[in-house]
């Protein structure tokens, strides 16, 4: 149990100890203090950036058994808390890596801990906790190799996931609920394919599926996206009537994406998955811990509780198939920008802009809404790609963009 008073301070100490070892559901100080001790031990430089199969992610897995213990959860790994997988990587690129746990490869393990709530249905909730390391082929860091500490992606979900954990167990629920902390979700959703497709607990009696990758960076618009509403249809009519803290919500009804959630979407389980946008720090040294919005993670972790107790009341979910993003365009050249997938305005607003690359040397600048590119007008995100597909590497086209109300035309050379 984490101190919140000076030992010194507590007068009445067999009253002290009832009150914080079994106390009520932690408060907003206390859980932002949770917060910001999680997210700062697991993005520490001691650990290494937390890749798959290194000492810093073995490190994390016995860091949250510890917390999952203390808050009370029971294990539901296949060793204790622990789920170990191995990894075995063909020589061919082709081929997909086998994910089992025999034979000789990348060891990671998932955390699993249980909140049984005497119910015959149960909701997981999940959140990788691995990490680039000291970054490799998934880095967008251009320089020497440096710790990769991941503190947004998903040092933010993982805290997140242990939040909720104290939340609920002082919660009624009629709903048992599995706490997943993922490893190998960088190297391509290893540890949730691996339970998805071992898991353990009876899949069939898991109700719906929510997951937290990266909900640390909540800019001032307040901007929540939320996909996966489209898997079930008791999602959409919930998510606005709870909204108590004036978050923009911003829904996508696929349940299929680069995060842990496809997993489970894949075995016919509804999924929400919840993030906070992308920014300029993904994927480089630069995702430390001083720049997560501690208030704004609060609230991200107060409205998925609000979504778990409002679906509380539903019987058991349907599920839906999705439309979805399968067939975007396929393009060969790229501006250089990361996008703003928060935006919901018309045009794709550029969040930030890599050095060397074809946005910078056109002179885009972070906040830029790029509206036509080419021939093309650009309404949104598919817009954009469908207009990047047309062009190869040596073309040079038109980029306008609105910039402070005014609009500017830019020279673009791929």
């Amino acid at each position: 149990m984490k101190k919140l008073v000076s030992i010194s301070k507590i007068f009445v100490p067999i009253l002290a100890v009832s009150i914080f070892s079994c106390g009520g559901p932690p408060s907003d100080e206390k859980l932002l203090s949770s917060l910001q001790e999680d997210v700062s031990y697991l993005a520490a430089d001691d650990l290494g950036g937390r890749a798959i199969g290194t000492d810093g992610e073995v490190k994390a897995a016995e860091y949250l058994a510890k917390e999952f213990e203390k808050v009370g959860l029971s294990p539901k790994g296949t060793e204790g808390f622990f789920q170990p997988f191995t990894v075995s990587k063909p020589s061919n690129p082709h081929e997909e890596a086998v994910i089992g746990t025999d034979g000789e490869g990348i060891t990671g393990r998932n955390v699993v801990g249980f909140l049984d709530k005497r119910s015959d249905k149960t909701i997981v909730i999940g959140a990788h906790f691995d990490h680039l390391g000291m970054g490799g082929s998934g880095s967008l860091h251009r320089g020497d190799s440096a710790i990769h500490n991941g503190a947004d992606d998903n040092a933010s979900g993982t805290a997140a996931l242990l939040a909720l954990a104290e939340i609920l167990k002082h919660t009624e629920l009629s709903s048992n609920v599995l706490f997943i902390a993922f490893s190998g979700e960088e190297n391509g959703l290893w540890g949730s394919n691996y339970f998805a497709k071992n898991p353990t607990i009876e899949l069939s009696s898991v109700n719906y599926m929510i997951n937290m990758d990266m909900v640390g960076r909540l800019n001032e618009e307040k901007s929540l996206a939320v996909y996966g509403v489209g898997t079930s249809p008791s999602f959409p009519a919930i998510l606005d009537p709870i909204n108590s803290d004036s978050l923009k919500i911003v829904t996508t009804e696929s349940g299929v994406g680069p995060s842990d959630h496809t997993s489970f979407y894949l075995q016919d389980i509804p999924v929400l998955h919840f993030f906070t946008g992308q920014h300029e720090d993904y994927h480089k040294p630069s995702d430390d811990s001083d720049k997560i919005n501690y208030e704004g993670l609060v609230k991200v972790v107060r409205y998925i509780s609000r979504v778990i107790e409002q679906l509380d009341a539903e019987p058991k979910l349907a599920f839906t198939k999705t439309k979805d993003s399968s067939d975007s365009p396929r393009f060969t050249v790229s501006m250089g920008v990361v996008p703003d997938y928060m935006y919901d305005g018309k045009g794709m607003r550029v969040d930030g802009v890599s050095e060397g690359k074809p946005a910078q040397a056109a002179g885009l600048l972070k906040g830029d809404v790029v509206v036509q590119l080419g021939d093309s007008t650009v309404y949104d995100m598919m817009s954009y790609m469908r207009a990047l597909s047309a062009f190869q590497k040596g073309d040079s086209t038109k980029v306008v963009i609105e910039r402070s109300g005014q609009q500017v035309e830019a020279l673009v050379k791929f």
